[in-house]
């Protein structure tokens, strides 16, 4: 089995923290380990206007089946920008994922989300903020990186009421060092069915995971890598 990953060791008095739940698989088990680890937790959603829009009804699925602390989804609608094929009038490729940043990378996107989480765990009093990113096997997106979220955690204690008067918050990231194998495991590990997640930018009209954009081929290279069986239904 695979054991809690450094860091996250069983906390008492259930401290709160606020975790960002896009309703992926990486963000799913990134709360089901914080609440692993003994926090209270509450999820933060953001309706960002995404083509994949079935990650939210997946995002609100996970929160209740895991018995989240409470749950919110906010609308911040990034079509307004574009410039990305997951919110824009962009195709989604479909031929494996290349060493270029992807057109699916969102312009800033995890930068604005971490911003709201942190936002919200001040307004509540939470001092820890758990996000699901993995900079091992991912599309390359330059905000999933280890130096990225330790500058944010900086920005953070510097940019808020919270890090001025001495309290400040821990960024928590458990699936940074991980591969999508290691994920799956912790999936099984943890007793979460990989169908409550969605991965899938670009999903049938009959809402059906495509199978070959980069997030389904890397998660089903992670299933398979791992010996786990993946109980999404894909569409090839």
């Amino acid at each position: 089995m695979t054991k809690i990953p450094s860091g996250y060791e069983m906390l008492s008095g259930n401290p709160k923290a606020v975790v960002l739940l896009s309703g992926g698989l990486d963000s799913m088990v990134t709360a089901a380990l914080a609440l692993e680890a003994g926090f209270a937790v509450h999820a933060l959603t953001v309706d960002y206007g995404q083509r994949h829009r079935r990650e939210l009804a997946s995002a609100s699925f996970i929160a209740k089946t895991l018995g989240l602390a409470g749950h919110v989804e906010i609308s911040l609608d990034l079509r307004a920008f574009g410039g990305s094929a997951l919110t824009d009038a962009i195709a989604v490729p479909k031929d494996g994922v290349g060493d270029d940043i992807p057109v699916t990378y969102v312009p800033a996107r995890n930068l604005v989300f971490l911003a709201l989480t942190t936002a919200c765990a001040e307004a509540s009093g939470a001092n820890d903020v758990f996000i699901g990113v993995n900079a091992l096997d991912y599309s390359g997106y330059p905000d999933c990186r280890p130096e990225f979220i330790a500058s944010f955690a900086e920005t953070a204690r510097l940019g808020t009421k919270a890090g001025v008067q001495g309290g400040g918050f821990t960024i928590h990231a458990p699936l940074q060092h991980m591969t999508k194998a290691d994920i799956a495991r912790e999936c099984d590990r943890l007793n979460l069915d990989p169908a409550w997640s969605w991965s899938c930018y670009d999903p049938t009209s009959e809402g059906v995971a495509c199978g070959s954009c980069d997030s389904c081929r890397l998660r089903r290279k992670g299933f398979a890598e791992a010996g786990i069986k993946d109980s999404t239904q894909y569409s090839e």
